[in-house]
């Protein structure tokens, strides 16, 4: 599979990609979207990357599948193209946003406006076929997505890293939390968010007062 991700991250996992594990990856994706309908289309699953440089990044939102409906995943956690109908835990996130800082809910799932301001929506598992939720797990892709974790939690300082639900709070129980902020909370998917734990907990007023603390603009959510 031919890598097109942004430079600033090509750079620094440049010897990711060299590993075996990440050929093996690679060779099964190509395999599976060959043989398979799977998602996100392949010229997009690195977009949290490409839309949202090293350099700029300032939130991590991490997730754990792609969407795998069709025409949905877009390769940004929790985002859905345009015109597509919110999944039930974006449609929870953007009431949540609606508690937290008033904002109305938008017309459009697509959170690329995020990734621009230096959000990395990051999912665990950067791809799936379709209808088969979990079917492209434990191939490599946790391992990769764990590497990018541990490079931002040395590399970078003063980052906020949301949290949500119990597979978000393991993968980032290595963060170094006098470096950086890291907001945990339920999950955002009705199952998990109606028991509590998920609305009226500040997420994203918490983290842009943190940025406004360290000199960095907020995101407009």
């Amino acid at each position: 599979m031919d890598i097109k991700i942004e430079n600033s991250w090509a750079d620094i996992l440049k010897e990711e990609f060299d590993k075996e594990y990440f050929r093996n990856l690679m060779q099964f994706i190509d395999n599976e979207y060959a043989n398979k309908v799977c998602f996100p289309p392949k010229n997009q699953i690195f977009n949290a990357f490409n839309l949202c440089d090293l350099k700029n990044t300032k939130v991590v939102i991490l997730g754990q599948d792609p969407y795998h409906g069709i025409g949905q995943a877009n390769g940004l956690a929790f985002s859905v193209n345009d015109g597509v109908p919110f999944p039930p835990s974006l449609r929870n996130i953007f009431k949540e946003l609606k508690n937290d800082l008033d904002i109305d809910i938008p017309f459009s799932g697509n959170l690329e406006k995020w990734a621009s301001q230096g959000v990395l929506l990051l999912n665990a598992t950067l791809t799936v076929r379709g209808n088969q939720a979990g079917s492209h797990q434990k191939q490599g892709w946790e391992v990769f997505t764990d590497a990018v974790i541990s490079i931002l939690n040395k590399e970078k300082e003063n980052l906020v890293f949301m949290l949500w639900g119990a597979y978000a709070h393991l993968k980032g129980k290595n963060i170094d939390e006098n470096r950086h902020l890291v907001l945990k909370c339920k999950h955002p998917s009705p199952l998990s968010a109606n028991q509590g734990g998920w609305f009226n907990q500040q997420q994203f007023s918490t983290a842009n007062a943190y940025l406004e603390k360290n000199h960095l603009a907020p995101i407009i959510w």
